[in-house]
């Protein structure tokens, strides 16, 4: 995603265009986001939390559950 900006390229004005068609979708209600939780401020403590949910729904996809 932040390549053109980073490396400077001759299309940098095409991500701002790819983030403007992106936003346009958000806002229709095209596309969501998989957001479910969030977790703050990062410390050990929501990393812990966050490692555990992940590792809970990994689980619960490979048992179908």
């Amino acid at each position: 995603m932040f390549t053109r900006p980073r490396f400077q390229t001759a299309d940098m004005i095409e991500q701002h265009h790819i983030l403007d068609t992106v936003a346009g979708l958000v806002d229709a209600g095209e596309i969501k986001t998989t957001l479910t939780q969030r977790l703050s401020p990062i410390n050990a403590a929501n990393l812990r939390k966050a490692h555990a949910t992940l590792g809970a729904r990994q689980h619960d996809r490979q048992t179908g559950r």
